[in-house]
């Protein structure tokens, strides 16, 4: 059994998609073990993807995950961070699969819904970023 985070997106709150999103990952025997609504800064969004500051689309990124209310959560199962990365699909919504998250509701590759941790080492490094011990059931 694994722990991993994710994230709803500025654009899958302001669309009111919290409860569809996370029913996608519950309908799926995953656990929700922390939640929280919060809103970020850019400094903040710099910190926690760190990881891509050098890549091009470093300041589209955290000028996009701190333009609003986001959803960080601590979601935990068998293969967890594998299984939540399937439910949301691919990146760019054109190639996700059919009844995945980004299929359903992400907008283009930029503006996708949603984040997930892509590694046992990111998992550890974003749920800690956004949760202390005592926030997680």
């Amino acid at each position: 059994m694994k722990k991993t985070l994710s994230i709803i997106k500025p654009d899958g709150t302001s669309n009111n998609l919290i409860g569809s999103i996370i029913k996608k990952f519950e309908e799926n025997n995953l656990k929700i073990i922390g939640l929280k609504m919060i809103k970020i800064s850019k400094e903040e969004a710099g910190k926690f993807y760190t990881i891509h500051k050098e890549k091009p689309f470093f300041d589209s990124l955290t000028d996009f995950i701190s333009e609003g209310t986001i959803v960080p959560m601590v979601i935990y199962g068998k293969d967890a961070i594998s299984k939540v990365r399937e439910i949301m699909g691919e990146t760019d919504p054109r190639k996700a699969l059919k009844n995945t998250i980004r299929y359903e509701y992400a907008e283009s590759i930029d503006r996708n819904v949603v984040h997930g941790s892509d590694s046992e080492e990111s998992a550890d490094f974003e749920i800690s970023f956004f949760f202390s011990e005592i926030e997680i059931d």
